[in-house]
């Protein structure tokens, strides 16, 4: 036998499977690393690339991650907005799309 009954997974397991897997891949979350500046202040370094993020999704993160106390943008790099003639009917599609924003929290 090439296959244990126990690695064979039923079809309505494996669209469970996929659903999940689809809906994680579409949320995504923004992460924080820790870094330092040239003049050795901590600062974090926050990513929320992708399709499903947004501007927004890199402040709440900087503001959760700095438990409330505020914070002060240091620098942001991003993919820039195509323009008009770049898009397809009018929609940008199939770019991917980066944003990092660096923070120290107050």
């Amino acid at each position: 036998m090439l296959f244990s009954p126990a690695l064979i997974v039923k079809p309505s397991n494996m669209n469970k499977f996929f659903y999940v897997i689809a809906v994680l891949g579409l949320t995504g979350c923004a992460t924080a690393q820790n870094t330092y500046l040239k003049d050795g202040k901590q600062a974090l370094s926050i990513d929320c690339s992708g399709e499903a993020m947004s501007w927004a999704a890199c402040y709440e993160k900087a503001d959760a991650s700095c438990a409330g106390t505020g914070y002060n943008i240091v620098g942001t790099n991003g993919t820039p907005q195509p323009q008009d003639s770049d898009k397809t009917l009018g929609v940008d599609v199939g770019n991917y799309k980066t944003r990092n924003v660096l923070v120290t929290c107050k």
